[in-house]
């Protein structure tokens, strides 16, 4: 695939892409995973040493990724979530199939589709098929506290 049409594809500017390529660019999670999304492959797939426990910081969201595991039908990615509160985050469509499984730990989170958004306060659990744009927001003035589980179904 060509730079100018994983550019194209994920909604990102290719003058970004040649940037990250080079590593002289800083990219924002919400690019990341347009990026993954594009290429049909699991976010880590980016990171160069995947068990590092990177943290990757977006408009609202903070993941931390804590493991990433295998089985014969799909690639999951374990993170440690915080959203802030006041902001919104939008991430892109991932690719068909991938789902996103969220258990909230404090305060309260609203996420899910952008038509179709779920909330959990602290003990609850979200679950939603990540294949259309979504969003996280906290709801009130409380940081939420969360996991994320993302599972990526095998081709």
């Amino acid at each position: 695939m060509s730079l100018s049409t994983l550019a194209r594809l994920a909604g990102v500017g290719k003058a970004t892409l040649s940037g990250l390529e080079h590593g002289t660019r800083n990219p924002t999670l919400e690019t990341l995973w347009a990026v993954t999304a594009q290429l049909g492959v699991p976010f880590t797939a980016l990171l160069a040493e995947p068990t590092a426990g990177p943290t990757a910081h977006g408009t609202a969201v903070t993941a931390t990724l804590l493991e990433v595991f295998s089985d014969t039908d799909a690639t999951y990615e374990l993170y440690r979530m915080r959203v802030a509160p006041g902001p919104v985050q939008l991430s892109p469509a991932h690719q068909p199939g991938v789902t996103e499984h969220v258990t909230v730990f404090a305060g309260v989170l609203r996420a899910g589709p952008v038509d179709a958004p779920l909330t959990a306060s602290a003990g609850g659990h979200l679950r939603w098929v990540s294949d259309v744009p979504h969003t996280y927001a906290a709801v009130g003035d409380e940081e939420v506290a969360a996991s994320l589980l993302l599972r990526y179904p095998r081709r």
